[in-house]
């Protein structure tokens, strides 16, 4: 393959990568970004507790704070009407508004647990492990009824 051609193929795939983003800005790109945030966050504390990732106390504390404050920050970006197509969330988020908030503050309060469960060290795993059951739990419900896979 000679240069040009080359340098042609590169630039139609640059351009098209770039047509299906997600504007960061817009409220799908700002739950998208606060969402994947808040599974990073969640799966460092799930690979602490089940040995995938190596326990660190004080990096368990803080990353249960993180975790809860994330946990109040992506439902002021769901507006009253679905705002994109592209959005993973299933249209009844939108029909179903007293229930999603009902969801959503339900893993406030599991959040919020888990910070209480890590508030007097030394940390135990058999108080730690309940308390992250209880916020992964909440998070697959709420995306059991509301997310489209």
């Amino acid at each position: 393959m000679d240069l040009k051609k080359f340098l042609l193929l590169t630039c139609v795939c640059l351009t098209l990568a770039a047509c299906g983003g997600v504007d960061p800005n817009s409220p799908l790109g700002k739950r998208q970004a606060l969402f994947k945030e808040m599974l990073k966050v969640s799966e460092d504390l799930g690979g602490m507790l089940r040995g995938r990732i190596a326990y660190d106390e004080a990096g368990f504390i803080s990353g249960a704070a993180e975790l809860d404050r994330l946990s109040r920050e992506p439902w002021q970006h769901f507006p009253q009407v679905r705002d994109d197509e592209r959005s993973k969330a299933n249209p009844e988020v939108w029909q179903r508004q007293e229930q999603f908030q009902t969801m959503a503050r339900d893993l406030e309060q599991a959040t919020a647990a888990l910070v209480q469960a890590t508030t007097t060290p030394p940390l135990r795993r058999s108080e730690l492990e309940p308390a992250v059951q209880v916020v992964e739990d909440s998070c697959e419900a709420c995306h059991k009824a509301f997310r489209a896979y």
